[in-house]
């Protein structure tokens, strides 16, 4: 259940590709915001490990919210790291819902088509 979330983005991200066009920067911030997500993970959990100062929550959400995400779910399965905080996961997936909702709103608006009209399509 954890990775539905990733594979609806794909299913958007390939079904608006396909009917209106939308730039491969789009995917390459994804997949950039992503690796930067999952390594802050890897890096408070290491920190939680060795007793360290830890990354804050707000710090990790803003960055899955910054479509970060993807990273974030892999990181949070791959790792076993902060999957048992009831509070933690309910905001982190507000935030997915959020990012999600925010890619299909910008990608098929006519009125914020022209954002991605801007940038060079595939």
């Amino acid at each position: 259940m954890p990775y539905i979330p990733i594979a609806v983005l794909v299913l958007c991200y390939l079904a608006i590709g396909a009917t209106l066009g939308i730039s491969h920067l789009v995917g390459a911030l994804y997949l950039l915001m992503s690796v930067a997500c999952f390594a802050a993970y890897a890096r408070d959990k290491a920190a939680v490990r060795a007793g360290a100062r830890r990354t804050s929550e707000a710090v990790l959400l803003m960055l899955g919210a910054g479509c970060g995400w993807p990273g974030a779910v892999l990181a949070q399965q791959w790792l076993r790291h902060k999957t048992s905080k009831a509070s933690f996961r309910l905001r982190f997936f507000a935030t997915v819902g959020a990012n999600l909702a925010g890619f299909v709103l910008l990608a098929t608006l006519p009125a914020s088509r022209a954002l991605f009209r801007l940038l060079p399509t595939p």
